[in-house]
């Protein structure tokens, strides 16, 4: 059952994804314009508080309690946590570590995730200034549509 609710599931992100696709423009979404001017704006109000304040230096993004959980961190961490939760890679952290030194594959565990999030940030980022959102919502779509036909064909295990 649980194998033909993942097809389900594949089958309707893709139609999802597709349907979005040719709804979008070919240029940049609206809500990654609003989050551009937004963040444009921010920068010109600290800017602006840190002249009228007299101290003449910018103060650090990240300085205070406020700036650290900010918003974004938040939802990069729940979205992180949330999709690594109890998938087969951390099961294999956790073997890994009753096994062998704990210190260490925290340490490894830690910085091998950082270094594919820090790929796929970049990457992602590279991608946007290059890639229309029209042309990867179809293409997800698409992927996604694949993924459900073979994963029918496969049958379940």
């Amino acid at each position: 059952m649980t194998h033909y609710a993942g097809v389900a599931l594949f089958a309707y992100f893709g139609q999802q994804l597709i349907r979005d696709g040719l709804k979008a423009g070919h240029g940049v979404s609206e809500e990654l314009e609003e989050t551009e001017d937004e963040l444009s704006k921010r920068d010109e109000d600290l800017d602006s508080a840190d002249v009228e304040e007299g101290g003449g230096e910018a103060k650090p993004q990240g300085a205070g309690g406020a700036s650290f959980l900010s918003p974004v961190l938040m939802k990069t961490f729940s979205l992180t946590f949330f999709a690594e939760w109890g998938d087969r890679s951390q099961i294999a952290t956790i073997a890994l570590a009753a096994s062998k030194d704990p210190f260490g594959v925290t340490l490894g565990g830690i910085l091998g995730h950082s270094l594919c999030t820090g790929i796929a940030v970049i990457g992602g980022r590279m991608l946007a200034a290059r890639i229309s959102e029209k042309t990867m919502l179809l293409l997800g779509g698409v992927v996604f549509l694949v993924f459900a036909v073979l994963d029918l064909i496969k049958g379940p295990d």
